[in-house]
């Protein structure tokens, strides 16, 4: 795990972008996306980018049971307009969350990651050490699956919403053991917030309530952290 401290959230979208640029010079052509502020700044640098992504595939983390392209808080409007309408991929896939069947949606998925494994996975980190929707707890072999979110993940997602009811309470989430197949792990956290997750996940035990701390264990692993969110790392 390779820990690079940047002065902010811009300057660890330019060093994003720069790993992907050497990721894709040594043939990576599938990349597992994230939602969210954390990615921004990253997307906004592919954005203005000469990079062609027509022969590229891209898996998303995750997506709200409930939500689907017409709602503006789901993950498919955000990546529509951050980076798809903007940098076409190949194909583009992400979950379902209208789907009718939810078991089926997610057999749908996991094959749709066993047929593109990813070579080059952006993740964000929740205050409470959860990575994609996989809260503490979290079983390390887990696939694709839904996921209830704890009443802080639920909190901290309703400032996106006007009313407190309409945050989703379920997603549907790759895995753990899906996120540890990609072959090169870019999480960026920034802000105090982060900072304890970012201590826990880095320095503290391998455990399954800081689902984040299993990175430990994936060979190819680079933390882009500002200042704050590195305050306590020893």
């Amino acid at each position: 795990m390779k820990v690079i401290r940047v002065k902010d959230q811009v300057e660890g979208g330019v060093v994003a972008f720069e790993l992907l640029q050497e990721e894709l010079k040594a043939g990576a052509k599938v990349l597992g996306l994230a939602t969210g502020s954390t990615p921004i700044e990253f997307y906004k640098q592919v954005v203005a980018s000469d990079l062609d992504f027509s022969n590229l595939v891209s898996v998303n983390l995750d997506e709200y049971v409930g939500l689907g392209v017409e709602s503006d808080q789901s993950y498919v409007y955000f990546m529509k307009e951050h980076l798809f309408d903007k940098k076409p991929f190949k194909v583009s896939y992400l979950p379902n969350g209208l789907a009718e069947d939810l078991d089926e949606e997610v057999a749908r998925y996991n094959a749709l990651l066993a047929e593109n494994p990813v070579d080059f996975q952006i993740l964000g980190i929740g205050r409470n050490g959860h990575i994609g929707f996989n809260e503490p707890g979290s079983s390390f072999d887990g696939l694709t699956r839904v996921v209830d979110l704890t009443p802080s993940t639920i909190e901290a997602n309703s400032r996106f919403f006007e009313k407190a009811e309409d945050v989703p309470t379920q997603a549907i989430s790759m895995g753990i053991a899906s996120i540890m197949s990609a072959k090169t792990v870019v999480l960026m956290a920034y802000g105090e917030s982060k900072a304890e997750a970012v201590h826990q996940m880095v320095q503290g035990p391998v455990t399954a309530e800081v689902p984040a701390s299993i990175l430990q264990n994936h060979a190819n692993v680079y933390v882009i952290v500002d200042e704050e969110a590195a305050s306590r790392l020893k």
